[in-house]
């Protein structure tokens, strides 16, 4: 039997009248914990996990001998380091480090309830999250290391998740739904200050914003009928809302590529669900992935050379990475348990 798509989790709050095509799945959150806050003192220290080495690409060969070379494993992507989430630790889902240079995994976090990444601040040295506590979901932040989390909204009597840094560091942007449905929402780096952007009776979910902080793509059935969504873009401000893409499908996951020319996203077409980009004018669209199996949660790497994404065309959920263009896609995971919703680390500054 399939497995369950973790990512279906994490959006158990939208509409349950989505069409039966849908991934969605709502489901209820693992009991777990009385309380969203961790205690730092309670932190274990990361894992180290070893792995199999990424094997480099053969050198070309040549009519004429060569010098025997020791090849020194690169960092892929300008960062080398994609958090995700896997439950191959545990019955539940926990954050993990990959390091693409040597394929080693440091579990980061040891929860009793399911994690689920978001992105990691623009100085790399914070990872904004959503947790699960007894019966909502809520917004914390913890080092890139796993240790000083801090929830940042309550989680007791509504529903927050999809977080989402601003480029400047100064901003989260998330969804709640704390005004009866799900709306896009900004708030302080500590949790203050929180505003709503969005005011739709449709639902309004998954911001990600632009690299130069001046728009917000996001996802939306306000269109369509309801549970079929498309990609939206705002202003930073809620302002200037207008719809994306026009596809036949279902379209989730917008990520913008480093220089903002490119918005990477998954579509559920008839069939399987395959990896897209398309300009933010609207014009460009292209497939990436044209599989058979399910491709989801494209995420750009520092340099925008390489788009990283979840997969299950190995029979279960895989952390691959492919050219920006779609060409050569590998596993860098390798586990017989679900690796899912990936996120580069920005490259160190220079």
């Amino acid at each position: 039997m399939k497995r369950l798509l973790l990512f279906t989790i994490l959006l158990f709050w939208v509409t349950a009248c989505a069409p039966a095509s849908t991934p969605f799945i709502p489901t209820p959150a693992p009991a777990g914990r009385s309380s969203p806050v961790v205690m730092d003192t309670a932190t274990p220290a990361p894992t180290l996990i070893p792995t199999e080495t990424l094997i480099p690409p053969a050198p070309t060969a040549t009519s004429s001998p060569t010098p025997t070379l020791t090849l020194t494993p690169i960092p892929l992507g300008g960062s080398g380091e994609i958090l995700f989430t896997s439950n191959r630790g545990t019955e539940y889902s926990d954050l993990y480090l990959l390091n693409t240079a040597t394929s080693q995994v440091i579990r980061l976090t040891h929860g009793d309830s399911i994690t689920f990444p978001g992105p990691f601040s623009p100085d790399g040295s914070q990872i904004v999250f959503t947790g699960f506590g007894l019966v909502h979901s809520y917004i914390g932040v913890m080092a890139a290391d796993g240790s000083h989390v801090v929830a940042l909204t309550d989680g007791k009597t509504t529903d927050d998740a999809f977080p989402a840094w601003s480029p400047d560091g100064k901003q989260i942007a998330f969804t709640s739904r704390r005004d009866g449905n799900n709306e896009i929402y900004v708030m302080a780096t500590d949790g203050s200050h929180p505003k709503r952007l969005t005011d739709n009776p449709r639902d309004d979910f998954a911001p990600a914003w632009s690299p130069d902080g001046k728009q917000i793509a996001f996802v939306s059935d306000r269109d369509n009928t309801a549970g079929i969504y498309s990609i939206y873009l705002m202003n930073a401000d809620g302002s200037g809302v207008k719809r994306l893409t026009h596809t036949k499908g279902i379209d989730y996951t917008p990520s913008w590529s480093p220089d903002g020319s490119l918005i990477a996203f998954s579509s559920r077409q008839p069939g399987a669900s395959d990896i897209y980009v398309i300009r933010p004018d609207g014009s460009g669209l292209t497939n990436l992935t044209h599989s058979k199996s399910d491709n989801w949660s494209p995420a750009w790497s520092p340099d925008g050379q390489l788009i990283a994404f979840q997969t299950n065309r190995d029979g279960n959920w895989e952390i691959y990475v492919m050219n920006a263009n779609g060409s050569n896609p590998h596993n860098l995971t390798n586990n017989p348990a679900d690796d899912q919703m990936p996120y580069w680390r920005p490259a160190p500054p220079r």
